[in-house]
């Protein structure tokens, strides 16, 4: 499997990093998570006793799941409702959300291999470099947000007592949720983009010099590395309209999210991240 991340400069120093959005993997992820407990707990029966780590996978996503079909109800709820302010307080809680967490989400575990767009005036080696940096940094910070959310996870349950919906306690859950996916992508990421996969791979397959990689495809395919280098020059043409105002504007943000596949919402993030 592989994801098609966009990477460009878009105020200052400020770099947006983003993966396109392509329909078949929402598609394929929701159909293999179940959708009832029934079906969880049949995939769980039938599992082996070594695939517990695979299990506690299953039961996050089913939770996941959960949790986005009851962000949708609360999304179509009439306006004034209680439902409706709940609604809007959550997006107002979403906003804080870095756009850096929401990047590193995006790269599952089955991910094998990374086609990086970016301007075709950027170097592509200073490209990888800020990649394994965002990666690093957010595999150091995320874990430790991850531990500090599972402690306040038994304090906030407190408040289920009251009558009211217990906003805390699911802000928390969700929160935890988030920083562990976060925290995943983040050693994936920086496992893709470094050299020692590509070399340990390279070394492995020049041992035996009695075959020959190009009568080898499958042996030519692991020698290669897990990231794709790929200059746009429609890229370039997109953002260069900016370079005197040091900032792209939401028309030509609007436009590079159309060319290439991405979340109007979580770029502009970028922009007006600090």
């Amino acid at each position: 499997m592989k994801a098609r991340l966009v990477v460009f400069p878009i105020r200052g120093r400020n770099w947006c990093f983003s993966r396109a959005i392509e329909s078949s993997q929402s598609e394929a992820q929701s159909s293999n998570t179940p959708s009832t407990f029934k079906d969880l707990w049949r995939k769980i029966s039938k599992s082996t006793h070594d695939s517990s780590k695979a299990n506690l996978e299953l039961v996050i996503d089913f939770a996941s799941n959960k949790m986005n079909r009851a962000w949708s109800n609360l999304e179509k709820a009439p306006e004034g409702s209680l439902k409706n302010k709940l609604h809007g307080l959550g997006l107002r809680l979403l906003s804080r959300v870095k756009p850096s967490e929401i990047f590193l989400k995006s790269i599952p575990k089955e991910v094998t291999r990374v086609d990086i767009t970016y301007p075709s005036s950027l170097n592509g080696r200073l490209v990888r470099r800020r990649l394994r940096h965002i990666a690093s940094r957010g595999a150091i910070i995320h874990k430790k947000y991850l531990y500090g959310s599972v402690i306040l996870l038994p304090l906030t349950s407190v408040f289920m007592v009251l009558p009211l919906p217990n906003i805390p306690f699911f802000w928390v859950l969700f929160r935890t949720y988030s920083h562990w996916r976060a925290l995943q992508g983040s050693e994936k990421l920086l496992q893709l983009v470094t050299d020692s996969s590509y070399h340990q791979k390279s070394d492995e397959g020049t041992t035996d010099k009695s075959t020959n990689t190009k009568d080898d495809p499958q042996r030519a395919n692991s020698c290669r590395p897990p990231w794709v280098l790929l200059p746009s020059e429609d890229l370039q043409k997109l953002i260069r309209s900016a370079e005197a105002n040091n900032s792209l504007s939401e028309p030509i943000i609007s436009d590079i999210c159309q060319r290439f596949s991405l979340n109007t919402m979580d770029v502009i993030k970028y922009r007006d991240s600090l």
